[in-house]
């Protein structure tokens, strides 16, 4: 069932309906009695100031005291509850878009830039997370009114009528106003997420830009990106003062009509002093609600935006389908392509046998990509397929694969933590560090494997963060180990005692090795040559390296 910017809305305030009610009980509460506080100072005057009783006079004063004491109290609670909904809703939502993100289907990645989805799962979540918070504040505002309402009958019925059959208007008129803010603000979030993108891929590819003199050129993009969400921002911002002015000249003309009613009310006898003086507090008192829903209506319309885009995300449909297929357990890891046709790759035919190390060679690295892709089930080929123990992957659950079949990509990141984090406490964890030689990484470390790695690894140098994210690969222990070139930043001494290190960690156990590194090749059983998306060759290293399209590729 498809998820729509309402039903998030919905399930967010679902989620937090004790919270928010207890808010929408205890603010209700404390307009009513900022409502009630010109009536208790027209009562005052009526009765103890107009027959000058000292005693009632106090007596008033006190319920006065009383009144605020009790106002103070409940907009501390209500706030206190309402708050504690937003960031509680917002933290529900993010855990749904991490849980959708991280799904072993995948599919959120398509289209969208990484920093725009953390863009979305941090300012629209907690955009959506308001609404439950100001919520309350809007019951509480039609509360003011209310009562407000029943006071101005029990003074002078045209009153109470007036403000009671003119507060649906107004508030639908409210609605309208907020219409062109809720579009423009979904606009600007959506340019504002994409910058954000666009400055992660930057950031993250800085030594690359670097590298290669292309910084002008980043800038450039950068520069045009941040424009548009400049231009978008000030697009919204002029949104809500014409949404903020619109509504302020609205009330104002209400709260006019009403003092001019209370004001000629009075002058004709039919209301006391002290009824004019509680309609003229109750009349301004109307800023207070009115003010209220602009508020409310400001942020309901830029929850309605973020809650859209946050439904688009739960909503991507799944890069693969789900399955109901098993696979033996324990898997011996048998692997066979079988005409598999997917993207470049056309009628790919080959296997790694159980406990094989077979090594892949890509002329092309598109050819690669997709190839791994194929057997870590992130997509599913166009045509043929991809067996593990003479069982189709395309019809195994994504989460299974995964368990089974362990694809490293080439620029496998870091998290932040220390070196040994990184690998992991398994308990191959030290045999993996000393196959990958992040044993001469943490010689060169101030703590060792204890040394704290920053995000993405960036403290390290490129064959250090290889060797660490390979090490990982290796501790994992998993039944089909399929690695993408893991040590094209690793000088060739260290990627010789990392190719042996590698074949003996993984005796028994396939592995498949998508690589051009000669080092790497030469440990292999057997190696895989794909030329134009197709099996070239087939054979150990040293025969085929009598091939010119092979030295080509790895010899050159």
């Amino acid at each position: 069932m498809r998820t729509t910017g309402r039903e998030v809305l919905r399930r967010s305030i679902a989620g937090q309906r004790r919270s928010v009610a207890l808010a929408a009980l205890l603010t209700a509460g404390h307009q009513g009695g900022e409502a009630l506080v010109p009536v208790v100072i027209g009562v005052v005057i009526d009765r103890a100031v107009a027959g000058g009783s000292a005693g009632t006079l106090v007596l008033w004063l006190a319920v006065l005291g009383v009144l605020f004491a009790a106002l103070s109290t409940s907009y501390r609670l209500g706030a206190r509850f309402g708050e504690r909904a937003a960031e509680r809703a917002a933290h529900d939502l993010r855990l749904d878009l991490g849980r959708r993100v991280l799904h072993p289907a995948g599919g959120t990645e398509s289209g969208t830039l990484a920093g725009e989805l953390v863009s979305i799962a941090t300012s629209d979540a907690k955009r959506v997370g308001t609404v439950n918070g100001v919520l309350p504040f809007g019951v509480a505002g039609l509360a003011g009114l209310l009562v407000s309402a029943v006071a101005l009958l029990t003074m002078s019925l045209p009153l109470g009528l007036l403000v009671l059959l003119g507060t649906p208007p107004m508030l639908y008129l409210a609605h309208l106003v907020g219409k062109p803010l809720e579009r423009r603000s979904e606009a600007e979030q959506e340019r504002s997420a994409f910058a954000s993108g666009v400055a992660t891929d930057l950031v993250a590819g800085l030594r690359v830009l670097k590298g290669i003199g292309a910084e002008r050129a980043a800038v450039d993009r950068y520069r045009r990106t941040s424009r548009d969400s400049l231009r978008a921002t000030l697009r919204a911002a002029r949104a809500q003062a014409w949404h903020n002015g619109a509504l302020l000249a609205l009330t104002g003309i209400f709260i006019a009509v009403v003092a001019l009613v209370g004001g000629t009310l009075a002058a004709s006898g039919d209301i006391s002093v002290g009824d004019l003086v509680a309609a003229v507090g109750l009349a301004q008192y109307l800023i207070t609600p009115f003010s209220i829903f602009s508020w409310v209506n400001g942020e309901l319309a830029q929850g309605r935006a973020s809650a859209a885009r946050i439904a688009d995300v739960l909503n991507a449909p799944p890069a693969v389908g789900a399955g109901d297929a098993t696979l033996p357990n324990p898997p011996a890891g048998h692997v066979r392509l079988s005409s598999l046709s997917h993207g470049v790759l056309r009628d790919v035919a080959f296997e790694a046998r159980p406990g094989e190390l077979l090594g892949v060679v890509a002329t092309d690295p598109a050819a690669a990509t997709d190839l791994l892709d194929c057997l870590g089930r992130a997509a599913d080929p166009a045509s043929g397929a991809v067996t593990v123990d003479a069982v189709d992957l395309s019809t195994v659950d994504p989460s299974r694969v995964r368990e089974v079949v362990l694809v490293a990509a080439h620029d496998a990141g870091l998290f932040a933590g220390t070196v040994a984090e990184n690998v992991g406490t398994g308990p191959l964890a030290a045999e993996a560090m000393a196959a990958a030689a992040v044993d001469e990484v943490a010689g060169a470390l101030p703590d060792g494997v204890a040394t704290a790695v920053t995000e993405r690894g960036r403290s390290l140098s490129g064959g250090q963060r290889q060797r660490v994210a390979l090490a990982r690969a290796l501790a994992a222990d998993a039944p089909v180990l399929v690695l993408h070139d893991p040590t094209t930043a690793v000088d060739t001494v260290t990627e010789a005692r990392i190719a042996a290190g590698l074949a003996e960690l993984r005796c028994g156990r396939t592995t498949i090795l998508v690589t051009t590194s000669p080092a790497l090749l030469a440990a292999a059983d057997r190696v895989v040559l794909l030329d134009d998306g197709r099996v070239a060759g087939e054979g150990r290293h040293a025969e085929l390296a009598d091939r010119a399209d092979y030295r080509a590729v790895v010899l050159s």
